[in-house]
């Protein structure tokens, strides 16, 4: 009879607790899995597979989680005014999974590759197809932001404070478990081979699952739709502020003249049309966000390690014994870190700081967090130097390279040209990329002792050539176009062969085929992971079969291997080096990770907490706007920064925000010292006793007197 009672009152119970919020629980672990999986390859995918490079890949990234950010105020305001929360949701989740879809399809390569060569012919379509589909995605996830959380809350009645509070705890689990599986996941099924005429990395399937989990995101959230509690739109608090911000601005400008008295504070100005709550709230709100000023910065930094940070891992080893890591997976540390953080900081460090008579107020906490994250990017910086001395030179705008090969028995004399560069290679040996003007490259002369042959280039710009050379009973050449002007993505090796042969041969190794090779011929590059391989080589005639077992290949390099000989089971092989392997390994990363994680727990958390203790009652949404708002601004940052430094060097660019951050991080300290802490809920009561009594003057206009005299005493 009492259960039937309770579940009238709350509604089906599971465990004490509304069972609706079981499915909006589901529901934000199935929209995180989503959207972080997808922006965990997303910066790879712009790079990689739409061929941006590193400034332009990271700018879109940036306005894409800028964007994310700025919709929240946009979703709030619908839900309050309009839609409410539920209706909110479920409009803008249909969005979002269209959006998804969409970004799945723009990463099918065989859609528009025509003639079947691996490249999409018409790139142009792929790159509309994503900005529609991310366009759709920011509106959907920053959308329904302001809106799951707090419809959740609506669930419980207020004689459930308790559960409440737990279900926000549950929450932010299903936060962080579905940005830590989807981070680890999307990477992988990145990393597979798939298509339906060549294969290729597979970020159908990377954006694919994650368009997947948002439709079964949506479908159980209206699953649940009988049991939730559905409040009708009660109207936007921050549109009465900005309302109330705009009346006081301008009536302000109109009674500028010295007849009108002054004011104690500028928002005074609008107490001819808005009570006296309201204009208090509203100070209140505007000292917390004038706060907010500098915090941006740290936030331009944070957001880094989906886009640099990430960039800076593919040139990386990922060799973790029996693990391969893949360079977005490097991102699963900061939630990995978080969830271990948390803990220790709130039970062990704060109490061991607090012991120690330290006053470790919450704006000390936020100013440590940001100078925390400037030293990630310090420790990011010297990262990157080591990296640097491994990497090579990759041609730039207006440039080509070109490698030279003598697989003749003489040495060769290459010359390119008056006033350029000229050389001599010895027999069986190769020279280093030779960069050149291509605009100047017209012709080159080879010499092999008296004999001589003048040969045509057209080479293109920012691309890499090798050039092959041997003289038999004339003068040979070849000139390849490389098409590697990056490092691997995913770490793996590229290996091409040449045949030095006398004879046409087949060439295979570990177990991949390169089909039928001719004479003076080379393969295309074709990927392998790291380690020993078998390299076996057939002559078409099946007259001799040759075996032999590969280099050690590390992670991320280049080889060409030139099959010399092939006699009695003997395999002869050279191996050239393209690109160097990676030698700098990627837990390097593991220490800015680790000290920008420790950044965040104690700003985000504090900030979020600080926001929290001073806001009125019924602003607390315009400040959780407000603080989406600093991680908006914190994306513009990056592409404002980083497009107007102009730094060739990407330490040198690290190095800047990071000065960047410890400036701001000195202002917010001395604003910090000046501000002054307030109990909202104590001046709240001031003015409902104010209220009270104005309401009882209203009543019994004249003097009240606290203790009135009896007729019998007078």
């Amino acid at each position: 009879m009492e259960k039937n009672m309770k579940e009238r009152k709350y509604g089906p119970r599971c465990f004490g607790y509304p069972l609706s919020i079981f499915f909006i629980v589901i529901n934000e672990f199935c929209e995180r899995f989503s959207y972080y999986g997808m922006r965990a390859v997303l910066v790879l995918y712009f790079k990689y597979f739409l061929r941006w490079d590193d400034n332009l890949s990271t700018a879109i990234y940036h306005t894409f989680v800028a964007l994310c950010y700025l919709t929240p105020i946009l979703g709030a305001i619908v839900a309050d005014s309009w839609l409410g929360k539920f209706m909110t949701i479920i409009s803008l989740s249909i969005v979002y999974t269209i959006g998804q879809v969409i970004m799945a399809v723009s990463s099918i390569n065989d859609l528009t590759d025509y003639n079947r060569d691996g490249t999409p012919d018409n790139i142009s379509l792929h790159i509309g197809l994503s900005m529609i589909g991310l366009i759709l995605i920011a509106f959907g996830t920053g959308g329904i932001k302001p809106c799951v959380a707090a419809f959740g809350g609506d669930q419980f009645d207020e004689e459930q404070e308790k559960q409440r509070s737990r279900f926000f705890s549950l929450f932010y689990l299903a936060v962080n478990a579905g940005s830590l599986l989807s981070t680890i996941i999307t990477p992988i099924l990145r990393g597979e081979q798939c298509g339906i005429h060549t294969k290729q990395q597979c970020y159908p399937l990377a954006f694919g699952v994650p368009a997947a989990l948002m439709a079964v995101s949506l479908m159980v959230f209206i699953l649940g739709s009988n049991m939730y509690k559905k409040g009708h739109p009660e109207g936007n608090i921050m549109l009465q502020v900005s309302k109330c911000i705009g009346f006081a601005i301008k009536n302000r400008f109109k009674q500028r003249s010295k007849q009108f008295p002054k004011r104690e504070h500028w928002l005074d100005w609008a107490s001819e049309k808005y009570d006296k709550r309201l204009i208090v709230q509203t100070k209140m709100v505007l000292k917390v966000l004038f706060l907010y000023i500098p915090l941006p910065m740290f936030w331009a930094l944070f957001d880094q390690q989906g886009s640099r940070w990430t960039l800076q891992a593919t040139t990386m080893d990922g060799n973790f014994g029996a693990m391969q890591i893949q360079p977005d997976q490097m991102q699963t540390v900061n939630p990995i870190l978080i969830v271990i953080m948390v803990p220790v900081v709130d039970a062990v460090i704060y109490p061991l700081i607090k012991k120690c008579h330290i006053n470790f107020t919450p704006l000390r906490k936020i100013t440590v967090g940001m100078f925390l994250a400037s030293l990630a990017f310090v420790a990011a910086a010297l990262v990157q130097v080591q990296i640097d001395k491994t990497l090579p030179d990759f041609p730039k705008e207006g440039q080509s390279q070109i490698k030279v090969i003598n697989l003749g028995t003489d040495v060769a004399k290459v010359d390119f040209g008056p006033g350029i560069q000229n050389v001599s290679v010895e027999s069986l040996r190769e020279t280093k990329y030779l960069t050149f003007d291509p605009t100047s490259l017209k012709n080159v002369i080879i010499s092999y002792g008296n004999e001589t042959t003048n040969e045509l280039l057209n080479v293109m710009g920012k691309e890499r050539h090798t050039l092959i050379l041997k003289n038999t009973i004339y003068i040979q050449t070849a000139l390849l176009l490389d098409g590697l002007t990056t490092k691997s993505e995913d770490g793996k090796n590229k290996i091409r062969f040449i045949n030095n042969l006398a004879s046409a041969i087949n060439i295979t190794m570990d177990g991949t085929s390169f089909g039928h090779v001719n004479n003076f011929s080379a393969t295309n590059y074709t990927s392998f992971t790291r380690g020993v391989k078998e390299i076996v080589v057939a002559f078409t005639d099946n007259s001799l079969t040759c075996k032999n077992q590969s280099m050690s290949f590390g992670y991320g390099s280049a080889y060409t291997i030139v099959i010399q000989e092939c006699n009695n089971d003997t395999l002869g092989l050279r191996y050239v080096e393209d690109i160097q392997p990676n030698t700098v390994h990627m837990a390097w990363q593991i220490p800015q990770y680790f000290i920008i994680t420790c950044g965040e727990v104690v700003f985000s958390v504090t900030g979020l907490s600080f926001s929290y203790s001073q806001a009125p009652s019924n602003m607390k949404s315009v400040l959780q706007a407000g603080w989406l708002l600093t991680v908006a601004v914190g994306n513009i940052i990056v592409l404002i920064v980083a497009g107007a430094s102009k730094l060739s060097e990407q330490w040198a660019e690290y190095v800047l925000f990071a000065a960047l951050l410890m400036a701001v991080c000195i202002i917010f300290s001395v604003m910090a010292y000046f501000y002054t802490y307030v109990d909202p809920a104590e001046i709240e009561s001031q003015i409902d006793d104010e209220e009270k009594k104005n309401m009882d003057n209203e009543k019994w206009p004249g003097s009240i007197l606290k203790n009135p005299i009896s007729q019998t005493e007078m």
